[in-house]
């Protein structure tokens, strides 16, 4: 229902309300106006302070070094547990004992295996050193064959000469038999003439046949002399030519067990050096039964247990942390923010567990933080797109505590161009990657680079 009527208006006196009365006061809306101007001037002297930009990113504790980080215990060969020597969180030094284990390969069950394989290898040995002997022996041979094959050739062929000498002399005794002949031949022709003619007696007559027929029989015994040098030059030669073909079989049959000699030794020096490899694997296998630890360190879990109980080979036995490291910080980034970072850069750090108070852009006056520098920057992507970096600790800010352990989380800070806070959150609200480090705000050093 409408209240339309003018006697029904509420009316009341503005007087009677203080509150009222102060509100509409000139000097409430004089201090109303100069608030405003200086929340506006904070506003804008607040948006005009400098801005440290960066880049945030989650990351948990590493060891700098490969060799610092957490490591497993495995076992080179297979076997049978048979006794622990450490249990969980004791501290052990490189060469300790963890692990006893035994044999379960039936090749290995022989305790006297690499004894066998030693003696085995000596007579091996011993049968290389005889046939070295023999090589030698028959080299002596081979040796004496060649000068008493020279000896004899040489003596072979002065009795050919000698023969020919002789076929000579035989052939000049020949020669005069004959002329000899011939004379006695014609003596005794003009004897018989002689004779007929009444000239010379019978007894000269023949006495003359007879010098004649020595003369002829003479002549048939050089002549025999001829033919027998002849015979012996034939000789002679054949001897020569036996001779050099015998020492050259003999030569030649000692050079052939020379040859079989040494295929027999170097067969032998193969199977010594093959008793030498399986003696060296024995007395290393045998070893192996004492699984000892790789460096200091501390035992962080056991992942075997129990006794009788076989392990495969390169299974995994325990995990070691070694007693010394160099702590680093494992963070990933973004591509768009990669271009941005580079080694040696600044870093602001919090740990997990240890309290702070932290304004991004602000490092200075944060609290609870600690410096770290980029040292590591991967060169490729992981799965899921972000590249990895590697943080070490400022050595010329705070240490780091002592406390942290590998595997902690943290969060870090990477700082790049300080900018006013009204361009920081205009980049904000527009999403624009923060700016590029110039050549004025680059460290001394890195100028010098």
């Amino acid at each position: 229902m409408l209240n339309l009527s003018p006697n029904n208006r509420n009316e009341f006196d503005t007087e009677k309300l203080s509150s009222l009365q102060k509100v509409y006061a000139t000097k409430s809306r004089r201090k109303l106006i100069v608030s405003l101007y200086v929340l506006l001037a904070v506003t804008i002297l607040f948006l005009c302070l400098p801005w440290t930009q960066n880049i945030n990113s989650k990351g948990k504790l590493i060891t700098l070094k490969p060799e610092q980080r957490p490591q497993t215990v495995q076992s080179i060969i297979a076997g049978r547990i048979e006794k622990w020597f450490v249990k969980d969180g004791d501290q052990v030094k490189k060469g300790d004992t963890i692990l006893f284990i035994s044999e379960i390969k039936d090749e290995y069950f022989d305790p006297l295996l690499a004894e066998r394989t030693s003696n085995q290898l000596h007579i091996k040995e011993r049968t290389v050193k005889s046939y070295g002997e023999k090589v030698s022996a028959l080299d002596n041979r081979i040796d004496a064959l060649i000068e008493t094959g020279k000896l004899k050739l040489q003596q072979a062929k002065i009795k050919l000469k000698q023969v020919n000498l002789k076929l000579v002399s035989d052939s000049i005794d020949y020669n005069a038999s004959v002329t000899n002949f011939e004379v006695a031949r014609e003596q005794f022709q003009r004897f018989e003439k002689l004779h007929r003619e009444g000239l010379k007696s019978q007894t000269e007559l023949e006495m003359r046949k007879v010098s004649m027929q020595r003369a002829q029989a003479s002549m048939i015994s050089a002549q025999q002399k001829l033919l027998q040098s002849k015979n012996d030059i034939i000789d002679a030669k054949v001897e020569l030519g036996s001779i050099e073909a015998k020492y050259r079989d003999e030569i030649a049959k000692a050079e052939s067990d020379k040859l079989s000699a040494l295929t027999s030794m170097y067969d032998s020096e193969v199977d010594v050096t093959k008793l030498q490899s399986q003696t060296v694997k024995y007395s290393i296998r045998y070893g192996m039964y004492f699984i000892t630890a790789p460096q200091d360190g501390y035992v962080t879990k056991v992942l075997q247990s129990g006794i009788g109980e076989t392990i495969k080979q390169g299974e995994e036995i325990l995990t070691i942390m070694p007693k010394k490291y160099d702590l680093a910080i494992e963070m990933f980034v973004r591509p768009m923010d990669l271009p941005l970072i580079k080694k040696g850069q600044h870093v602001r750090l919090q740990f997990d567990g240890w309290p702070a108070i932290v304004f991004s852009g602000w490092p200075n006056s944060s609290h609870g933080t600690y410096g770290g520098e980029v040292f590591a920057i991967d060169n490729f992507a992981s799965e899921d797109g972000t590249f990895r970096v590697l943080i070490a600790p400022d050595k010329n800010d705070e240490s780091w505590p002592d406390a942290l352990r590998v595997g902690g989380g943290a969060q870090s800070m990477i700082l790049l161009k300080n900018v006013p806070v009204v361009y920081e959150m205009w980049r904000q609200v527009n999403g624009f990657p923060p700016e590029f480090y110039g050549s004025k705000d680059l460290p001394k050093k890195e100028k010098k680079k």
